[in-house]
């Protein structure tokens, strides 16, 4: 992620990102499908699942990702590790923003598809599952597949009208969401649930796409021009320590499910709670990178 910014214009960053980090995030979808076929498929007549196959299945393509970088990732003609210039990135008051930013679209698309089985299974517990070479699988997969789809449409999006303005329209987006999915599960229909949730997945798509489409464009406005370590450099680093603080959404998300769940005996307020912050991060978003006045909203941040 942190290679690619250097090598495409402002205009294409949005896009080269989104592409980029949909083939990582299509990981959860590919290992919510495959594990569960490999480990019963592989079990050689045992009557239970053979589960170190889950993850001695990865060695292969660890292997060939080993030797695609060895072969290729040779764009470089010299490259230094200056770690104390990475680290200066920590001191920029955006990198911290636009992390918050990040826990609700990248932690959100973690979060939700780390706990969209037990979902299922809790609400719809006859769609809980299907059958595919006598593994039982879970529809879920698909909301993890939708919204790594998304991504790059996010990034092609943010590069046409905004990282902004798309982030925060995502945001206001998925708060109507969540609070429709309180509000039409009464009803009692699973088609409605999981149109909801791919809607959600897609939304977090999206949103991971343009907000990471702002950061080397918030970074050249910025960082001073007399900066050390510069612009691009920071930002190349921020685009890592963002993605791994963003992670914290997938931590935060099956607690609070679980918290509600523990209190009220439901998710609804869980989800009354995401639907808050959803629309607290469009505020957010709207207030520091749109604000009329400001270098953000000049340069369509």
């Amino acid at each position: 992620m942190a290679n690619i910014t250097f090598f495409y214009p402002a205009r294409e960053k949005g896009a080269a990102l989104g592409v980029n980090a949909a083939g990582g995030n299509l990981g959860v979808a590919v290992a919510q499908f495959t594990v569960p076929i490999a480990i019963t498929a592989l079990a050689f007549g045992q009557f239970s699942p053979n589960l170190p196959v889950a993850g001695l299945m990865w060695i292969p393509l660890i292997l060939l990702a080993s030797w695609g970088a060895w072969k290729y990732m040779h764009n470089l003609s010299h490259a230094k590790n200056d770690v104390k210039g990475s680290f200066s990135a920590l001191k920029e008051k955006h990198l911290w923003v636009i992390a918050l930013i990040y826990i609700g679209t990248f932690g959100s698309f973690m979060g939700f598809g780390s706990v969209f089985p037990t979902l299922i299974s809790r609400e719809f517990p006859e769609f809980s599952d299907f059958q595919i070479l006598g593994a039982a699988l879970s529809l879920a997969f698909l909301g993890p597949l939708v919204g790594s789809l998304a991504r790059p449409y996010g990034g092609k999006l943010a590069d046409r009208g905004g990282g902004a303005r798309i982030t925060m329209l995502s945001f206001i987006a998925m708060a109507g969401v969540t609070a429709a999915v309180v509000l039409t599960l009464p009803l009692g229909s699973f088609w409605i649930y999981l149109i909801l949730f791919l809607t959600l997945f897609t939304l977090t798509g999206v949103a991971n796409g343009s907000s990471y489409r702002m950061i080397p464009l918030v970074f050249r406005l910025s960082v001073s021009p007399d900066c050390r370590v510069g612009h691009e450099r920071k930002a190349s680093a921020a685009l890592g320590f963002i993605g791994a603080i963003g992670g914290f959404g997938g931590f935060a998300i099956p607690q609070v499910l679980s918290a509600s769940n523990e209190a009220t005996g439901s998710f609804d307020t869980a989800f009354w709670s995401f639907a808050v912050v959803y629309l607290g991060l469009a505020f957010l978003t709207w207030a520091v990178y749109m604000r009329p006045g400001t270098v953000f909203a000049r340069e369509q941040v």
